[in-house]
């Protein structure tokens, strides 16, 4: 998922693997909606490199930020995650401004997420049996996110703070959508 740092709004997400067909996928469709050069940090993964370079050429400031992860013997637990023991900042292209290149905002999306939707609680049963189910609900979880929770840091949406809406969304205008939406359709 891609994350606004200043809105906090996510603009586009993508529910699948972490291979080169998902990655193109994923920045094509970041890219259709951004309208200005923008700073893009990613993770370590490589796949990015030759995408990003693809879609978006030399218009972005991109920086990479690899974390270097070890075992800490002494906290080490059967599910426990590895323990980051540093983080390495590669420029990949353009003069991306040193104090913004993170992905803190997006893992504490990832937490929010995580404590949001049951089917993202680690060691969990109530899992997406279906890939289209768990798409929808990831689709729902950002709806709501976007349009109709109040972000504590902003006192708005993060919506109204991108400037896409006026109001805080109510459950019931969310939900009227897909009624909306199907009756369009057939239309």
């Amino acid at each position: 998922m891609a994350i606004d740092a200043d809105t906090k709004l996510v603009p586009c997400w993508l529910v699948g693997l972490r291979n080169a067909n998902y990655a193109f996928q994923f920045i094509r469709d970041l890219k259709r909606r951004l309208s200005n050069r923008v700073q893009l940090t990613t993770d370590g993964n490589r796949i990015y490199l030759d995408v990003v370079d693809d879609l978006f050429s030399d218009n972005v400031d991109y920086a990479m930020l690899v974390k270097m992860c070890g075992s800490d013997p002494e906290s080490e637990r059967r599910y426990s995650p590895a323990k980051c023991t540093g983080t390495e900042i590669q420029i990949i292209k353009g003069n991306p401004e040193q104090s913004h290149i993170s992905t803190s905002f997006v893992e504490r999306q990832n937490l929010t997420m995580r404590m949001n939707m049951r089917r993202f609680t680690r060691l969990t049963n109530a899992f997406s049996k279906k890939v289209d189910n768990l798409k929808c609900a990831v689709a729902l979880h950002f709806m709501y996110y976007n349009f109709a929770r109040v972000h504590k840091t902003l006192d708005m949406t993060p919506a109204m703070a991108a400037g896409i809406a006026d109001h805080v969304w109510t459950l019931e205008e969310i939900a009227l959508l897909e009624k909306f939406q199907k009756s369009s359709i057939s239309n």
